[in-house]
């Protein structure tokens, strides 16, 4: 059984920065491709629809204007880019944070290493059958296609590598389920 470190998980609980790199993660994760057009990107409306004077309306220059049926939109949606800026530092920071907490609330269980000799989805459930969780997030420090392939039917079970590893998805999961080479990993990243 390895020792955890102080350094990155006994950290207090700092909710404000969590909450903001939070929302960073999944301000980043918007696609922001609502588009509209204004009244020059609006096909047609070349030609001055009526004279200017003599007609006893109003005067129109084109017939794409958004007081028109069919014109653009006076200020038209663009596609927008939502990421929020978070320091290297608040990240390595909220993440400490996160870890520390699940370690206080017990969601945070370490295990040696899975090792499943070939994908089989039986084999896992079995590994998973004394842990009461209703969700499991297993990090392990380096991708296994057998384990992988063994969680993928399991829909409340998903794997991810110490460095895809999210903070949302520390936080969604009932349980963390963490190998102690990935817990060495954490250490050295977050230090």
């Amino acid at each position: 059984m390895t020792q955890l470190s102080d350094i990155v998980f006994t950290q207090h609980f700092n909710e404000p920065l969590i909450h903001q790199v939070v929302t960073a993660y999944l301000a980043k994760a918007r696609a922001g491709t609502h588009a509209q057009k204004t009244r020059s990107e609006a096909r047609g409306g070349g030609a001055k629809p009526f004279r200017q004077k003599g007609t006893g309306r109003a005067r129109a220059g084109t017939i794409r204007s958004p007081l028109w049926r069919g014109g653009g939109r006076a200020f038209a949606a663009k596609p927008g880019d939502y990421s929020q800026k978070v320091n290297r530092k608040m990240y390595r920071a909220a993440m400490r944070s996160i870890l520390s907490e699940l370690v206080r609330q017990d969601r945070l269980r370490m295990i040696d290493k899975i090792m499943l000799s070939k994908p089989k989805t039986r084999d896992l459930a079995k590994l998973l059958k004394p842990i009461t969780w209703r969700s499991v997030l297993i990090v392990v420090a380096e991708d296994d296609r057998n384990l992988e392939l063994s969680a993928r039917n399991i829909p409340t079970v998903a794997i991810r590598n110490v460095s895809r590893v999210s903070p949302v998805e520390l936080i969604r999961f009932d349980g963390v389920l963490v190998t102690g080479d990935a817990i060495r990993c954490f250490e050295e990243s977050l230090t």
